[in-house]
């Protein structure tokens, strides 16, 4: 049972701090930088190395979500500008607990930034890829930074059979530079002797790697004006699991291959590429392909630099192509946005229009939409 903070506690938090620090105090009493802000107005609570002040001290339980900042694999993953809202806005800025109290009107901008940039330090293990590197999901392009989420994609034509195809992914970060990924397709579409049918495609089960991350802060401004770049490969197999009878399988096993390059780029834009192949083990009724898709956007964020909703508009397109003697490249492109949903900004979903550009016979126009849940930041109802 969760104990209540001490009325001593919460008079240090929510009175003390804000009437000492006003005015830009931290700059007054000589606190000059991240970590001497940290030492005064943060250690009680979060210890002197970020481990967390232990329970008997603090007076109150730890929250399931209190961040350890000495510990990579908690706050790597996570972007500035919500450490940033969290600090500014107290915990219930981002649907966290509301013993975090805000320091708004206590610190600058600045001041903030300062602080987060310490708090990043506490990191002893430089390898891991920052937040600042997670790029939007698009629709189809896969992005390389390593993730813990699920996500629900669908697509429904828009002109001819009429079909509807969906898919389940499940990922799940191993490590610094790993990412477990399994995706289960599931669809219905009208067969061509009448009637419809739906079932089981072919499930994927992949394995995703970092080659290299870096991320480039700027000399003069907030680290979410970060620049950089992350490269990624991966590789899966692909199960005979869908029905062949019903168009949903390719009936034998198979290999998927590729590579994944996200560029951050300033004022929050982004590039993504993903090359690769698909190779069925028997090419006799599957053809053998390779693919190229890319993805360029750019994030708005409602309300300022740390407001609670971002929009993210981007254009994909892809080129798929067949081994096989005379085949010809297909080329699609789809304009798409993503938007975050709830406070936490785990829950997000995304909408595009796929447009076939050439070779369109038997290539339908689609409405394609996810919605995707980052369950690494908490349950699918929290954060709202």
């Amino acid at each position: 049972m969760q104990r209540r903070p001490s009325p001593f506690l919460l008079l240090l938090l929510w009175v003390w701090v804000p009437v000492v620090f006003a005015g830009n105090l931290p700059e007054k009493l000589g606190l000059h930088g991240g970590r001497s802000i940290y030492e005064a107005a943060c250690a009680a609570c979060h210890g002197h190395q970020g481990e967390g002040t232990p329970t008997d001290v603090a007076g109150f339980d730890q929250p399931d979500t209190f961040p350890h900042f000495n510990k990579c694999d908690e706050t790597t993953p996570e972007y500035t500008r919500d450490w940033k809202a969290v600090i500014l806005g107290g915990g219930a800025a981002r649907g966290f607990s509301h013993i975090m109290p805000s320091f708004r009107g206590v610190l600058t901008s600045k001041q903030a930034d300062e602080l987060v940039a310490y708090l990043r330090s506490l990191c002893p293990d430089k390898s891991w890829p920052v937040g600042e590197l997670n790029v939007p999901r698009a629709l189809l392009t896969e992005k390389a930074f390593p993730e813990s989420e699920t996500v629900v994609t669908s697509a429904i034509n828009t002109q001819g059979p009429a079909g509807i195809t969906n898919e389940l992914v499940y990922e799940k970060i191993l490590g610094k530079h790993d990412q477990l990924e399994i995706a289960v397709p599931f669809q219905w579409a009208r067969q061509d002797g009448g009637g419809s049918a739906g079932g089981l495609g072919d499930i994927a089960a992949g394995v995703k790697h970092v080659l290299f991350s870096n991320v480039h802060p700027p000399r003069d401004g907030p680290f979410s004006d970060s620049t950089g770049s992350i490269l990624s490969v991966q590789g899966e197999v692909h199960l005979p699991t869908g029905s062949t009878a019903h168009g949903f399988g390719s009936g034998q096993f198979g290999l998927g291959l590729f590579a994944a390059y996200d560029q951050v780029l300033p004022a929050q834009t982004f590039a993504q590429v993903q090359a690769g192949v698909d190779l069925p083990l028997r090419t006799t009724h599957v053809a053998r392909s390779a693919f190229v898709r890319t993805a360029v956007g750019k994030t708005f964020v409602e309300g300022g630099e740390i407001g609670r909703r971002l929009w993210s508009p981007m254009l994909e397109v892809i080129a798929n192509r067949d081994f096989t003697r005379g085949a010809v490249t297909d080329f699609d492109v789809m304009p798409e946005f993503q938007v975050t949903v709830n406070r936490r900004q785990h829950v997000r979903a995304a909408l595009g229009y796929l447009i076939p550009v050439n070779n369109t016979a038997g290539r339908p126009r689609q409405i394609e939409f996810y919605v995707l849940w980052d369950w690494f930041d908490g349950g699918l109802l929290e954060g709202w």
